[in-house]
């Protein structure tokens, strides 16, 4: 890993002034690396309009629009905030929610827990669960290189491989993602996105490994707010 938990938690306790630069620097070097041939994610939500504010401030960086997925599941005010600023894209699935619902299933408790659930389903359905890594740690049996119980194992939601319904994360990727990536395939561009550590383990390992400005991930993206707090956003 290319950073260390205690680097995290160092950068969270900083001040909201030394953030800011720190996010700014990491933008810059996101923008310069692809000659500015970048966009920011904009969901018109308290944290991407935070991030679009920082981007359109830092200094060298110039003329980054804002991409907004139109999943269809939005508020009407979020829509009519969202339109209120310039240099916007609004991109759209191919598939609305409800047929993706149809389809794929339901996005039921994380994206995290209705994959494993929907992968698992499909390892029971083809007869070979009993080896399959989202099956085990459905059922608590997975364990870590060290022969300990793994961290991921997700026991209290085994009930859902007998769920009435599919589960599966296809929503999100469909939705939102998909759409994005057509943009970035047309355009040349590449993302900048408002997640934090802080928000999930997931996006906490992401940032141990690729670190904010993720160039080698196999979809390189910009994290610059991976080190923020939700309170330093409400500040």
């Amino acid at each position: 890993m290319r950073h260390q938990i205690s680097d995290l938690y160092q950068m969270q306790s900083l001040s909201l002034e030394s953030k800011i630069i720190m996010t700014q620097h990491r933008i810059r070097g996101w923008y310069d690396h692809y000659d500015g041939d970048v966009y920011v994610s904009f969901s018109g939500g308290k944290d991407s309009t935070v991030l679009l504010d920082i981007v359109r401030n830092t200094p060298g960086v110039y003329d980054v629009p804002a991409v907004f997925a139109d999943t269809g599941l939005e508020f009407p005010e979020i829509r009519e905030f969202v339109r209120t600023f310039d240099d916007l894209t609004i991109v759209r699935p191919k598939m609305n929610f409800r047929q993706v619902i149809q389809k794929y299933g339901y996005p039921v408790v994380s994206k995290e827990v209705s994959r494993r659930v929907q992968y698992a389903r499909k390892a029971i359905a083809e007869g070979r669960e009993q080896n399959h890594g989202d099956y085990q740690k459905l059922c608590g049996l997975a364990l870590d290189k060290n022969g300990n119980k793994s961290q991921y194992n997700c026991k209290k939601w085994k009930f859902l491989l007998d769920a009435p319904f599919r589960c599966s994360s296809e929503c999100c990727t469909i939705m939102k993602k998909n759409p994005m990536k057509q943009y970035e395939k047309e355009t040349g561009r590449m993302p900048i996105v408002a997640t934090m550590a802080c928000e999930s383990r997931l996006r906490k390992e992401h940032w141990l490994i690729h670190g904010c400005n993720a160039f080698d991930a196999k979809r390189p993206r910009s994290q610059p707010m991976s080190f923020w707090t939700e309170q330093d956003v409400l500040e």
